[in-house]
């Protein structure tokens, strides 16, 4: 658990260790806002979910937050918690399937493929 949005910054450029997520109150130490750290964070990689807690800035989620994020208005279950994270890590894991899908798919296209003794290249 850190404190403001710079230490986070910092540990997620260092790549010591790979995030997969964040969930980041919208009021933080620091001189950058929860919002801010969310942005900064898609910058580098664009499909980084992001979960944002608020008690007061509800509102400002739709003018701030990023796309495809999650808000949850304090208080909040922590069974809430644990549903917007793996909703997120979910949507991120059948993106990047699909894309592999896709991938493979195109290089199988390229393939020579042979059938009775002959070479022919896929369609």
């Amino acid at each position: 658990m850190l404190s403001s949005a710079e230490e986070a910054l910092t540990l997620f450029r260092s790549g010591m260790k790979e995030y997969r997520a964040v969930v980041a109150d919208v009021n933080l130490k620091g001189t950058l806002s929860g919002w801010e750290l969310a942005r900064q964070l898609r910058q580098r990689e664009p499909t980084f979910p992001v979960v944002y807690m608020t008690g007061a800035a509800a509102n400002d989620w739709g003018s701030q937050g990023v796309p495809n994020s999650i808000l949850l208005q304090k208080p909040f279950a922590p069974a809430q918690l644990v549903t917007a994270v793996s909703k997120l890590l979910n949507e991120v894991h059948r993106r990047t399937s699909k894309n592999r899908r896709r991938h493979w798919l195109a290089q199988q296209a390229s393939v020579p493929a042979v059938h009775g003794g002959r070479n022919e290249a896929r369609q």
